[in-house]
């Protein structure tokens, strides 16, 4: 059995601490209880801020995203929206708020999502576990990658967790793992070095992807690359009521790392910022006309907050640093 994937315990579901850090992610993010699952109401949201909570600017590029998907497909019959890690279905309800009426009334939208459906969301949406299979148009998965389950390598041997946090030298790589940091993360083959092994995203990003039979699959997400530099001690960290903490796996708190987006792409997947593509899709943080304030002042305050708004989504050292991975399928490049 790969000591990644090792879960200990017994069926009744005691769990043997320390676990490698792949299986204490899943039961702190996924299981009984964990943080992704539980149906407390706020959700994430109630954690931490992402760009979906930020503006609604963000939705409408999404929206504007897909309906040049919808050109590019020829506008078919049937449009497919599909929002990985959908949350409590903050996305994919503003997109479809933000189409145009005859193209809303075209898309078949899917929420994937592993905690349970939230009262009253709009019945147009079909609320999934995984992505369904032969997607027409987009799959949109908002840092979803960062919240896949990963391993920690540290000096050629996996890093063990307990419950509160604290680490332990674990088993050696195995030969994918090994062969994985070599590949993409070679500065932590040695001795002494801490690597986030990111295979399970990079397996996860391909079947999510492999679903869209025509169309667009993009994830969205922090993350690095090796020719920019990987972070020299790894990214893992937790996120509780709108702070950072300690990267605990005790359910009570995200537990996140960034993802090595150029490891993800493979050979045909194109990496922007978000900045970058944003601003193809007509979100721009420059500033008003300063003359609108005299001849419409109530245009001018709403344009600064507009332009407010997507400064913050835009932001060097923020979420305009967010990579957009693009993965056209059968379909010229729209973006």
């Amino acid at each position: 059995m790969n000591s990644s994937e090792r879960t200990q315990g017994s069926p009744g579901g005691a769990v043997t601490w320390p676990l490698p850090w792949r299986a204490a992610m899943e039961r702190a993010l996924y299981g009984p209880d964990g943080f992704y699952v539980r149906p407390d109401g706020a959700g994430p949201a109630g954690h931490f801020r992402t760009s979906v909570h930020a503006s609604p600017l963000f939705a409408g590029a999404v929206a504007r995203l897909l309906e040049r998907v919808d050109a590019a497909l020829g506008s078919p019959a049937r449009l497919d929206l599909v929002d990985m890690a959908a949350g409590r279905g903050e996305l994919v309800t503003g997109v479809l708020a933000a189409l145009p009426a005859g193209t809303a009334a075209r898309v078949r939208a899917h929420a994937v999502e592993r905690a349970p459906r939230p009262a009253g969301l709009d019945p147009r949406i079909a609320w999934c576990a995984a992505p369904p299979e032969g997607t027409t148009g987009l799959l949109f998965a908002n840092e979803w990658l960062d919240n896949v389950p990963l391993d920690l390598a540290e000096g050629g041997r996996y890093v063990l967790v307990d419950r509160d946090g604290t680490e332990h030298p674990g088993g050696p790589l195995e030969p994918a793992d090994r062969d994985w940091l070599a590949r993409w993360w070679p500065e932590a083959v040695g001795p002494g070095e801490r690597a986030e092994i990111g295979r399970t995203r990079d397996e996860a990003w391909a079947a999510a992807s492999a679903t869209v039979a025509r169309g667009l699959a993009v994830a969205v997400d922090y993350g690095h690359t090796r020719a920019a530099g990987r972070p020299p001690y790894g990214t893992l960290t937790g996120f509780r009521a709108g702070r950072e903490v300690r990267p605990v796996p005790d359910g009570d708190r995200d537990v996140t790392a960034h993802v090595a987006l150029d490891s993800c792409a493979g050979p045909d997947g194109v990496l922007l910022t978000q900045r970058e593509a944003l601003a193809r899709l007509g979100v721009s943080g420059a500033r008003p006309p300063l003359a609108l304030a005299s001849t419409d002042p109530a245009g001018y305050v709403r344009a600064l907050a507009g332009a407010g708004a997507a400064a913050e989504l835009t932001a060097r050292g923020g979420l305009g640093d967010f990579g957009w991975l693009l993965r056209p399928r059968g379909i010229p490049p729209v973006l």
